[in-house]
C-alpha cells in the first residue's frame, strides 16, 4: 500500500451504542471496537482530520433514534471537540449533510472509512465517496454487520454478508484494507 497524504480523513460511520442492542441480530467482527480505537488513536496522535457520522433514525423501534442512549457514540470513539460530527437520516453520509462540502472546502481528497454496518451505511457512503472522486480506503476489520434474511428467506450469516459487501466494493469504489495496513502505511508516511 502506498503512503497516505497527511490530510487523509478518518471517516467513522455510525459507531453508536444502539448497535449493541439485540434488535439488530448477530454481529460479526468482535474486534470492531478495538480496531476502530487503534485507527482513531493513530489519527489523533498524527493530528490528522477525523469526521464522525451519527445516524439519527426516524424508525420508531430503532435503538438509534434521537433522545435514546442508543443514539450516543460508543465510549471508545467519543468525539474530541475539534472533530467534526455530521448527523444523517439515510444510509449515505453524503446525503442531507455538509460532508462533501467540508471535504472539498478543506482540500481533503483521501478517506479511510470504518464503522457500522458494512452492507448498509458503510457501503452506501463508500460507493458515493468513490463515485464523487475521493481516493477511498475501506478498513475491513474495522467494520461490522449483522445476520440478514434474503428476499427468498435464506438466512445469511453476518460474516457472509460482510464478505459479500466488501467484495462488491473492492476495486470498484474503494481499496479494501486492514487496520494493520493503514497503521503501517501511516508509520511509513510519518518517517
Amino acid at each position: 500500500m502506498k503512503s497516505l497524504p497527511n490530510k487523509t480523513v478518518l471517516l467513522l460511520i455510525d459507531v453508536q451504542k444502539g448497535f449493541n442492542d439485540p434488535y439488530w441480530g448477530v454481529r460479526n467482527n468482535p474486534h470492531l471496537e478495538s480496531n476502530i480505537l487503534r485507527l482513531l488513536s493513530t489519527w489523533r496522535a498524527a493530528e490528522m482530520p477525523v469526521i464522525h457520522i451519527k445516524h439519527m433514525s426516524t424508525e420508531p423501534a430503532s435503538p438509534l433514534r434521537p433522545g435514546q442512549i442508543g443514539n450516543e457514540f460508543k465510549d471508545e470513539v467519543t468525539p474530541y471537540k475539534n472533530e467534526v460530527i455530521f448527523e444523517k437520516v439515510v444510509n449515505s453520509a453524503f446525503i442531507g449533510t455538509e460532508l462533501e462540502k467540508q471535504l472539498l472546502t478543506n482540500h481533503l481528497k483521501t478517506l479511510v472509512i470504518a464503522g457500522i454496518s458494512t452492507d448498509h451505511c458503510v457501503s452506501t457512503t463508500t460507493r458515493m465517496a468513490g463515485n464523487l472522486g475521493f481516493n477511498t480506503y475501506l478498513v475491513a476489520d474495522a467494520c461490522a454487520t449483522f445476520n440478514r434474511t434474503a428476499h427468498d428467506g435464506t438466512q445469511l450469516s453476518a460474516d457472509a454478508v460482510h464478505i459479500a459487501a466488501l467484495a462488491s466494493l473492492h476495486g470498484e469504489f474503494a481499496q479494501v484494507v486492514t487496520t494493520e495496513d493503514i497503521v503501517e502505511c501511516l508509520a511509513k508516511t510519518a518517517v
